[in-house]
């Protein structure tokens, strides 16, 4: 089903309970790197701390951390999460956990200064998974945020949106919108549509808000864990969904 020498790009996210466990999941945000960094296979990774409410929201939600990595592949990044004791040690402090794996369809800036994504030459198919992350500008950091409260509850309104986080390694200003959606058709619906969201981009552009961005584009292979207690069905397109997918610019 998976083919091999594609890049694979994991999200794992983890949620935890207990004070002690919050506790050693954000001290980990300073020290799980120099395990990460040890792993020969893994290609570039990112730890991150999430928001609260729908996730888009400057308010941490202490509960709930995520490792962005990719790898040569989907079976070595599972053999590394099995197999390797900083991904083990996280799955024995969570609640739950649950792991997403894509592969890069299309990117379009940088993270970091670098272009972590290796978009490959495939056909997304349905659903199909975005990523923006930015990094604001300190100065328009709370223009930035005074838009964000509408955008989250529209995000969360939205019928088709299949998953939504929002998650970030620096808060207020290094952060990552990850969403999937049943087709193209209705991702550029929800991102043309004249309401919080478009204004917000209208906005961020006009005034040049972001010192970086990056914007990518993932066909969803496989679901691993649970999530708010079950494995969401995120290969599957609803039945509801719109047909017929056509393209869509980045945001």
């Amino acid at each position: 089903m998976e083919r091999s020498a594609m890049q694979s790009v994991t999200l794992s996210l983890f949620r935890f309970g207990s004070v002690a466990a919050r506790l050693w999941a954000f001290g980990q945000m300073a020290t799980a790197r120099f395990a990460l960094k040890a792993i020969p296979e893994i290609q570039t990774f990112k730890l991150c701390g999430s928001g609260s409410g729908e996730g888009f929201t400057p308010i941490p939600n202490t509960a709930v951390y995520a490792i962005l990595a990719t790898w040569p592949d989907h079976d070595t990044a599972r053999r590394a999460m099995h197999g390797q004791q900083v991904f083990r040690r996280y799955r024995e402090m969570a609640d739950e956990t649950m792991t997403i794996f894509l592969t890069p369809a299309s990117a379009r800036g940088k993270w970091g200064g670098k272009e972590p994504f290796q978009p490959q030459d495939i056909e997304v198919g349905e659903p199909i998974a975005a990523l923006t992350r930015a990094t604001v500008k300190p100065k328009v950091a709370l223009k930035f945020w005074g838009q964000v409260p509408d955008i989250s509850k529209v995000v969360g309104k939205d019928p088709n949106v299949m998953f939504k986080i929002g998650i970030g390694e620096v808060p207020w200003v290094q952060q990552v919108t990850f969403s999937i959606w049943p087709d193209k058709k209705t991702m550029a619906e929800f991102a043309r549509h004249d309401g919080p969201h478009a204004r917000a981009i209208k906005a961020v552009r006009d005034g040049q808000w972001f010192k970086e961005e990056l914007y990518a584009r993932f066909r969803v292979d496989a679901v691993e864990g649970e999530w708010e207690g079950q494995t969401p069905s995120l290969t599957e397109k609803p039945k509801t969904a719109t047909p017929d997918p056509i393209e869509v610019a980045a945001e």
